[in-house]
């Protein structure tokens, strides 16, 4: 399976997320290669760290730039069970090219209004994209949600997205926890970090089985 983590905004955590995923499908016994075509090489490095640190499973990444993207990910895949890419924040040659070979798609958004704006380009590139992918699927995910519960920005953005015919609001939340920033540090996802904070841990299990569940 190939799946994008991508989006046009800047720090809505694409990188926690796509390392989480590569890491815990990698905990099953799948082949999984994580693909950072993001210049900042942040998930290269979480690579790095991980390999460095000797933590087992090992998840294979390799850094992806320019137009000849898809062709690369198409040869890869016939290497690797699962492909997970991470765009950089902004509308890239990388993304737009991605959007071409992946099957789901995931955006992650802060829940405010500046983050929601940027949904009007995704939903544009999502609609081209869908001419050479018919299959495509892309999802929203809320990303970096207070974890105070008496705000409630994550259901006034949830409502907002009932505008866009192409992409669909995703089930899970992820939440702004300290949790997420320590296991990044260390090469970990999140189910790996000791000790376990349940709560990041069944966020991401939430997403976990909503990226691969029926796959």
């Amino acid at each position: 399976m190939i799946i994008l983590i991508g989006g046009e905004k800047g720090g809505t955590g694409k990188t926690t997320i796509a390392t989480n995923m590569a890491a815990m499908r990698a905990l099953t016994g799948r082949d999984v290669l994580l693909i950072d075509t993001d210049p900042q090489g942040s998930a290269n490095y979480w690579a790095q760290s991980r390999d460095e640190e000797g933590i087992t499973p090992r998840v294979a990444c390799v850094q992806k730039f320019g137009k000849g993207l898809p062709k690369e990910v198409q040869d890869l895949a016939s290497r690797y069970e699962d492909i997970i890419i991470d765009a950089g924040g902004r509308d890239s040659i990388e993304l737009r090219s991605a959007l071409v070979v992946t099957e789901r798609l995931f955006v992650p958004i802060q829940p405010s209004q500046f983050d929601i704006w940027t949904l009007n380009q995704m939903e544009e590139l999502v609609d081209t994209a869908k001419a050479f992918n018919p299959d495509l699927v892309a999802k929203v995910i809320i990303s970096r949600a207070s974890t105070n519960p008496s705000v409630h920005e994550s259901n006034d953005t949830a409502k907002l997205l009932n505008d866009f015919d192409n992409l669909d609001l995703s089930e899970s939340i992820i939440r702004d926890r300290i949790a997420y920033r320590k296991a990044a540090k260390d090469g970990l996802s999140i189910a790996e970090l000791k000790p376990k904070d349940q709560k990041a841990a069944a966020e991401m299990e939430l997403l976990y089985e909503e990226v691969f569940g029926d796959e």
